[in-house]
């Protein structure tokens, strides 16, 4: 079960509070050691009360410091310091500042704070292994997300782990899975492709974390404004559908009789390339681009004309469509920039981009593009649900004045309308993902028949 939302800035679980380890949550590693440390003075910030600190202590070390300094030596040319007010004041104010400096660095020295945690989700990521190597040496952790658990509760484990070194969900992920899951899809191996939460697996799962997490929805503490998702048919000709169809049916047909024997991968597979069918365009097995239809790209080059020159964020799926849109938008006159350095995001909020294009892969974590604009285009779509709301979230948010507006571009009839009802369900996004899959395999067989 997924949770997760796009209206949640920090942690969202729908319909639940006082959930994951996100913003302003904090945790010692491990229990003993957060018992010890500052039990007088819990530290609990965001990434910008760090900044903050981080900027006070610069100034008290630099400049405040001549200042003082400064004070003390104009104060000693006042004469007998035993008697000397002047230089009392100057000494407590040296003290009162070294204090200060001290106390700052204790809390930013011991402090990690990690910005989108879900990004450590996998327990068998690299990145994930790395930090968890060093977490002796962290006194206090703050991890920042809107979506904790975008594939379902087994993404809790990793990012429980990195505060409490386990203590709450288990030492190892294979004892957390056992004790709150059971096989849900099997081969015809025997192997396990999937599990599925125990009953009342999500209730024993929050009341364990729920003392070191803490969840907001952003209505609660911010005014943004109101965000439309509209869907934009797209309606293939004779010639594409048919295209569109033989291909479809190729591809399926090449596959295993028995559905059981479908793996994951080769699903994941199939589902890529009806994607980039409906898209307009595919990869052969030498990656070489052949161009199957052009009904997406005129619904595209449909839609931002009837902007009227309102800036768009264009999200692409396939290096192929990133190429397709460029040279169809080549005699647009419209200013087109692909989103790549700070200067294109610096461009973008100066409002100088008419059309801003880029991949929600590279995109999708900490920009801020709320200045440049109002509307998001997919003209090819994801089922990674954690992408598409962060992405969307770089127009939603905080400082954005007017209405965001989500534009979909969906081809009737193909992929890309089951990818959308995934992302409306929010939830069990993957084993849609294979259902649905399937629903259209046996579909296809039959009409064979």
């Amino acid at each position: 079960m997924t949770f997760s939302n796009p209206h949640t800035i920090i942690l969202l679980y729908d319909n639940i509070a006082s959930l994951c380890a996100g913003a302003a949550a904090s945790a010692a590693l491990p229990k003993d050691r957060r018992d010890t440390v500052h039990m007088e003075r819990e530290y609990k910030m965001s990434a910008a009360r760090a900044q903050e600190l981080q900027e006070e202590l610069n100034y008290l070390k630099t400049t405040r410091s001549d200042e003082v300094a400064e004070q003390i030596k104009v104060a000693r040319g006042f004469g007998d310091l035993s008697e000397n007010s002047e230089y009392d004041e100057a000494k407590n104010e040296q003290g009162k500042l070294y204090s200060r400096i001290a106390e700052l660095e204790e809390i930013l020295q011991h402090v990690v704070i990690v910005d989108e945690s879900s990004s450590f989700k996998s327990h068998k990521a690299k990145r994930f292994k790395a930090l968890a190597s060093v977490g002796g040496l962290i006194s206090r952790m703050v991890e920042l997300t809107g979506t904790p658990s975008p594939n379902g509760l087994e993404d809790l484990w990793a990012q429980m782990y990195l505060l409490d070194g386990g203590e709450r969900l288990g030492k190892r992920y294979t004892q957390f899975r056992e004790r709150y899951f059971q096989p849900d899809r099997r081969g015809s191996d025997g192997m396990v492709y999937s599990y599925e939460a125990k009953p009342g697996t999500q209730e024993s799962i929050l009341q364990k974390i729920s003392d070191i997490c803490i969840s907001m929805k952003a209505e609660d503490y911010l005014q943004l404004p109101d965000v439309t998702y509209h869907q934009v048919p797209v309606t293939l000709d004779a010639k594409a559908e048919k295209a569109y169809r033989e291909m479809e049916r190729k591809m399926v047909l090449d596959l295993p009789e028995d559905e059981e024997q479908i793996s994951v991968a080769s699903a994941a597979a199939l589902s890529n390339k009806l994607l980039q069918l409906a898209n307009g365009a595919l990869y052969d097995e030498d990656h070489n681009v052949h161009e199957i239809h052009g009904c997406k790209l005129e619904a595209f080059l449909e839609l931002i004309e009837s902007l009227q020159g309102k800036p768009a964020l264009v999200f692409y799926n396939f290096q192929h469509d990133r190429q397709r849109i460029l040279r169809a938008l080549e005699k647009s006159g419209l200013r087109i920039r692909e989103l790549k350095t700070t200067e294109d995001e610096d461009a973008w909020n100066r409002r100088e981009v008419d059309v801003l294009l880029t991949h929600p892969a590279s995109s999708a974590y900490g920009l801020n593009l709320q200045q440049g604009g109002n509307h998001v285009v997919w003209f090819g779509l994801t089922w990674n649900y954690e992408l598409y709301t962060q992405a969307n979230k770089r127009l939603h948010r905080q400082g954005q004045q007017e209405k965001v507006i989500i534009h979909h571009l969906v081809c009737a009839g193909t992929r890309d309308e089951d990818v959308m009802k995934a992302l409306e369900r929010k939830e069990d996004v993957q084993e849609w993902v294979m259902q649905s899959l399937k629903a259209r395999i046996k579909r296809i067989k039959e009409e064979t028949r």
